[in-house]
């Protein structure tokens, strides 16, 4: 019997939309600590999202080579239940921030190439989940929520060293193709249900937990 598929909507922002991602039955809520970001909220509203969350869903709190200062008041002030690393952490940073921490990791990586999947295996060791994510341009200002989808076929017979989410220019209507495509445990989405950059869609949201569920549902059966 498959597994259900892990759903994760990060860039939360507003109290509205993570009350819509609760109730559809999202596995992980994502608040983006970044402030090039769109979706960036500050600690202390990402505290009074965090508060409403009360163990429905698996907090993210995503930093961008951020120090232990600064992770230290965001554990602190939000009690993650897991920190997600965008930016250009390597292993052992990694392997630093989850001794002084103690919490479970998301490694987000940048795929364009087969190549790119090599770096996996580095992070295996010391993250709980790794995150594929399509690389960003060379003039992009951030490294995610960009809205572009990478080849999916890289992934295709991938023997992944831990357990893995997708993500890059998911949205309600193509992620039910690309987890046929991929096989992958998890999905992970952002702009993909905005209507405008960091502003979530009720329905959007909706539509997307709707259809990868859909597929969960159908796999099962098979």
């Amino acid at each position: 019997m498959a597994h259900e598929i892990v759903v994760k909507i990060c860039g939360l922002s507003e109290p509205a939309t993570l009350d819509v991602a609760l109730d559809a039955g999202a596995d992980m809520v994502g608040f983006v600590l970044f402030e090039k970001s769109p979706r960036h909220v500050s600690l202390a509203a990402a505290r009074d999202l965090a508060a409403r969350v009360e163990g429905r869903a698996r907090k993210v709190a995503l930093v961008v080579d951020a120090d232990d200062a600064a992770i230290a008041s965001i554990v602190d002030r939000l009690s993650p239940d897991l920190l997600q690393l965008h930016g250009r952490e390597t292993p052992a940073r990694a392997a630093a921030i989850r001794a002084r921490f103690g919490l479970p990791l998301v490694r987000a990586l940048g795929v364009a190439t087969r190549a790119d999947l090599d770096a996996a295996g580095a992070f295996a060791a010391h993250v709980d989940y790794l995150l594929l994510d399509a690389r960003p341009p060379p003039q992009a200002t951030r490294p995610g929520g960009l809205g572009a989808t990478f080849d999916w076929t890289i992934v295709e017979n991938w023997r992944a060293p831990a357990p893995w989410l997708l993500s890059g220019g998911l949205t309600p209507e193509n992620v039910g193709a690309a987890l046929a495509a991929t096989g992958a445990p998890g999905v992970d989405v952002s702009s993909g249900v905005e209507r405008a950059p960091g502003v979530k869609d009720a329905a959007l949201i909706r539509a997307f937990i709707a259809a990868a569920r859909a597929l969960s549902s159908r796999s099962r059966k098979g």
